[in-house]
């Protein structure tokens, strides 16, 4: 991200409005950019200044009592007021009603975003959290003997875990990983420069489906079911590397 994107989004960042990946994006570029931090650090002060009592004007006792005056004598015209109300009110409220009813049908009928799409945003910040907090993985290893049994005894399945280095999947370890409310696996592969992580997790049931290919903020997705397993492979690769990835993967 650089210091124009930053810059676009600092006051949704200083509120904590954004999103996890733009929030850890803004996050890190501040960190490396001494003029965005500066300016991070203007609008937190800004925001003191503003918030202080001493900014704020106390209205004098005379003003006051002149306000109390004119809200008494405001009372008397409340009165040919009653009449207007009695008759309109009525009218008024069917015209809300009516406007609401209007409104909960475009809502209903608006396309829902789908369990899925939300599951695919929570795999791709979780990409991008492992990238920049330098947590790829728990347990480094080209060795797919050496990471599959260190995932036993910490989740209640066991992902199944390949060797593609023939095929240019470097195999770099797994850790453990939370998404959607439970742990998850996901294992680390790299081809060229590009990491890839794939998250594995059981299917509940569900039966094998060919793969869904999506993109979501630049970042690559291919999701299949298999075997009694859900797969997701996020990465910044190619999309056709990656469906060699995914269809090398469930040979």
């Amino acid at each position: 991200m650089n210091c124009e994107e930053t810059r676009a989004l600092l006051d949704g960042y200083a509120d904590g409005e954004l999103d996890l990946v733009n929030h850890l994006q803004i996050e890190q570029h501040i960190r490396e950019c001494p003029e965005c931090e500066r300016a991070f650090q203007n609008r937190n002060k800004l925001k003191s200044v503003i918030a202080d009592d001493s900014m704020y004007f106390r209205a004098p006792s005379d003003l006051r009592a002149k306000i109390r005056n004119s809200i008494r004598e405001t009372k008397s015209e409340q009165h040919a007021e009653k009449w207007w109300r009695r008759r309109w009110t009525p009218i008024l409220a069917a015209s809300a009603a009516l406007a609401a009813i209007l409104l909960a049908s475009l809502f209903l009928l608006r396309p829902a975003v789908s369990n899925d799409h939300l599951l695919a945003k929570e795999f791709v910040s979780s990409h991008v959290r492992s990238m920049m907090v330098d947590h790829l993985t728990d347990v480094p290893s080209t060795d797919q003997h050496t990471v599959k049994p260190w995932f036993e005894g910490k989740l209640d399945f066991s992902p199944p875990v390949v060797d593609l280095g023939p095929q240019g999947f470097e195999l770099k370890g797994g850790r453990l990983d939370y998404v959607n409310g439970r742990p998850t696996a996901a294992l680390v592969y790299q081809r060229r420069q590009h990491v890839i992580n794939l998250f594995v997790l059981p299917s509940n049931g569900k039966p094998d489906s060919p793969n869904e290919a999506s993109t979501i903020q630049g970042f690559n997705l291919i999701r299949w079911e298999r075997s009694g397993m859900t797969f997701w492979a996020v990465s910044d690769l190619n999309m056709d590397e990656l469906r060699e990835f995914a269809g090398d993967l469930q040979r």
